[in-house]
């Protein structure tokens, strides 16, 4: 019997995909350097299955990749049927009504503990310490790591959960960031400038001290989505803890994979120290384009652990559409009820896959007042991340975000660019090429909406030609009739 949500491990997960035809095994060796990559980006655009290469040239550890290559089985990795049920969920938890009665006030304490992070449950031992490096036995090499593109500046690990913790308040991060092998015990960390490990990394330089860390490859699959949205509710069961390698006994890893750099866990990992600054990249990202050299914190390791058998899990980057997309549109559904809670006219947003989920973003909103397509543009650069979007559209209720044609009707039809458009500057992503400043550059917002009187548009808005339901129920009737197909 297949295994069911919530998953122990990655090997159950990919047991699931395997009983339900989604997983695709390489039993052929192929190289880790370009090849591997190729195949993945052909498979990926064609929809195809995850993969796992059995027989990856130089290492003895199996790879899986396009875990979450699709919606569907990125819903599969965290239980749901479709995405939309995961920000449902939490809409309904994340409702700011008062309780009415006795029978009020237990469901709201209901929805409070689903909201709260479910803690590790400590244990002693873990199948992701099976097998223990320390000191010079410690070797990167055994890893399967991936060179994606001919001009990428080495090997990268590109799903590694890093572990760290703030030295003064003792506050967690895990996060993904990639991960370049410099050496056989050493990795550039990859910390771009909003990211909490930044912070982290920044305390520990201030004191003069160096950043404990550790790194997890090969989580189970709500474990790893989470380095990317770190959200309640997803895995609803604790996720076993056990301290972090032999060497340290400060971190807690997730028993079947161990999170962070330095860390070996469940599959690869690593404990390890995060010091002096090093040269890291060039990289071919999920932009298309390479990110240039930048100095970056290194990562010493001191310890690695894993099972007997892992299997190491990775991802690949490049142009759109990739299989990050599966990853951020579970992001883009998960937030969707706390974006209307922050900004209630909303009715829908979508992030095109094409934008990479920073450059753009499409906005319905339930339109009440003259130019509030303005004031909603304005509320998104100022939310967290939603900040960096350099595209911001904004179209009517009755308009679907997710049908691109209709948005681009929308927008190339219904706006004066005289007045409909919005210009500003705010930061931009660590990765955007195309601002002459790093960090901060040009967005723009255009505003899609029908236009109203009190906005200064006194030509009276024209109504949008529709064919009556009658009509349409007919031809669907007599469709085979026509012998059209």
């Amino acid at each position: 019997m297949a295994p069911k949500f919530p998953y122990d491990d990655l090997q159950s997960f990919l047991a699931a995909l395997e009983a339900d035809g989604d997983l695709k095994r390489i039993t052929a060796e192929v190289d880790p350097h370009l090849e591997i990559s190729e195949i993945v980006q052909r498979v990926v655009r064609d929809g195809g299955p995850a993969l796992l290469f059995e027989r990856p040239a130089g290492s003895d550890i199996p790879l899986a990749i396009n875990l979450f290559g699709t919606t569907e089985r990125t819903a599969k990795a965290l239980g749901v049927g479709d995405l939309d049920e995961i920000g449902q969920r939490i809409g309904e938890l994340a409702k700011p009504e008062l309780p009415v009665g006795w029978a009020g006030i237990r469901d709201g304490l209901g929805k409070l503990m689903q909201l709260k992070s479910v803690p590790p449950k400590r244990v002693k031992k873990a199948p992701c310490q099976e097998v223990v490096f320390t000191g010079e036995d410690v070797d990167l090499n055994i890893l399967p790591g991936l060179q994606v593109w001919p001009g990428d500046g080495g090997v990268f690990h590109n799903f590694g959960l890093t572990h760290t913790k703030h030295p003064e308040t003792g506050k967690r991060n895990v996060g993904l960031y990639r991960l370049q092998q410099h050496d056989e015990r050493t990795i550039g960390l990859h910390w771009q400038i909003h990211k909490n490990s930044t912070s982290h990394y920044a305390e520990a330089e201030k004191r003069g001290e160096r950043l404990p860390v550790a790194i997890a490859i090969g989580a189970d699959p709500v474990m790893a989505y989470a380095a990317t949205a770190p959200l309640p509710g997803h895995r609803r069961v604790p996720v076993r803890g056990v301290p972090a390698g032999r060497a340290r006994r400060d971190g807690r890893l997730p028993e079947r994979a161990a999170p962070g750099p330095g860390e070996r866990a469940d599959r690869p990992g690593g404990l390890g120290r995060a010091g002096r600054a090093d040269a890291g990249g060039p990289f071919g990202d999920h932009t298309g384009f390479y990110t240039p050299v930048e100095p970056f914190p290194v990562m010493h390791v001191e310890t690695m652990t894993m099972r007997r058998n892992p299997v190491y899990h990775t991802i690949i980057t490049s142009a759109p559409p990739q299989e990050d997309h599966g990853l951020g549109k579970a992001t883009e559904r998960t937030f969707l009820p706390l974006v209307k809670i922050m900004i209630p006219e909303i009715v829908d947003y979508d992030m095109p896959a094409a934008g990479v989920f920073h450059n753009c973003v499409i906005v319905s909103i339930d339109k009440k007042f003259p130019k509030q397509a303005q004031k909603v543009m304005s509320a998104i650069w100022g939310l967290q991340m939603m900040s960096l979007t350099k595209l911001i559209v904004v179209v009517d209720a009755d308009c679907d975000v997710h049908d691109y044609r209709e948005v681009a009707w929308r927008a190339l039809g219904n706006v004066d660019y005289s007045r409909d458009l919005l210009l500003t500057e705010g930061p931009v992503d660590h990765l955007d090429h195309a601002s002459y400043h790093q960090f901060w550059g040009g967005k723009a917002g255009i505003d899609a909406t029908a236009k109203w009187p009190e906005e200064g548009y006194t030509r009276g808005w024209p109504e949008a030609m529709r064919m009556s339901a009658s009509v349409k129920a007919t031809v669907d009737r007599r469709w085979k009739e026509y012998k059209i197909d």
